[in-house]
């Protein structure tokens, strides 16, 4: 009986400290333990959601890296294809643009003024006309248009190439361009020689768009795109936008 009544005190004696103890905290402005243990818990939860979007963004970063690597890989392969027969007859027309090479070409003036790019409007419905017409895919002709000369019609580069799809004054000459800087002929001339580079080396756009560049000539010389710097950036970023339309479009 003594024994049961030593207890009771003892467990009176702990309530009184805990109550006191609480009194305490209460007094000292300290929060009760059962909301220190709420705040502890929304710590924890918060420090598992910083946990969560770290890990949510360098997964999102290694997507972009995969990514990266698949459209460089498409341009590689797409520029280390297998080359068509390099000596396959030029069209009269490509032949003649090699042989002017050298040549003094008679260059028309451009427009007095600089110009602006044009509006897709004005440009779209030339791309889409040529492109059907000549059997071209009209994402290609586009992003030639883009490389070439940012939609300008008077750009002149430093060599003297001119217009939308930048034609050097011999190649414009023996397509009959009459004027270099209208729109609709640069347009349908240029797309009518990226067709007969095209049907020159097979199909093969890598070769077909270095020979644009730097001519078929070069092209043959080098047994590939020539290793010249400003012709290997040229194609390389013509054939990375079309990979990334193309997976963008998940063609």
């Amino acid at each position: 009986m003594n024994g049961i009544r030593r207890q009771a005190a003892l467990a009176a004696l702990c309530m009184g400290t805990f109550a006191a103890l609480a009194q305490q905290d209460q007094e000292a402005g300290r929060p009760p333990a059962a909301e220190m243990q709420r705040s502890a818990a929304r710590q924890q939860r918060a420090s598992a959601e910083a946990v969560r979007e770290s890990v949510l963004r360098q997964w999102e970063a290694v997507q972009e890296m995969l990514t990266a690597a698949f459209l460089q890989k498409q341009a590689a392969a797409a520029q280390r294809a297998s080359f068509a027969p390099l000596w396959k007859p030029l069209p009269a027309t490509a032949a003649a643009v090699d042989a002017a090479d050298a040549a003094p070409p008679i260059r028309p003036n451009p427009p007095e003024f600089p110009c602006d790019p044009l509006p897709p409007e004005v440009w779209s419905p030339l791309v889409r006309a040529a492109s059907e017409r000549e059997g071209l895919a009209v994402d290609l002709l586009t992003a030639v248009i883009r490389q070439e000369s940012a939609f300008r019609p008077c750009a002149v580069s430093p060599k003297g190439a001119m217009g939308l799809m930048q034609l050097m004054p011999a190649t414009a000459q023996l397509l009959g361009v009459k004027d270099p800087f209208d729109p609709k002929e640069n347009v349908d001339a240029g797309a009518r020689f990226l067709k007969m580079l095209l049907s020159r080396y097979g199909g093969n756009l890598a070769l077909a768009l270095g020979a644009y560049n730097a001519g078929p000539g070069r092209v043959d010389a080098a047994g590939g795109v020539p290793p010249i710097p400003e012709t290997q950036d040229y194609v390389s970023d013509i054939l990375t936008k079309l990979a990334e339309q193309s997976v963008a479009a998940g063609r």
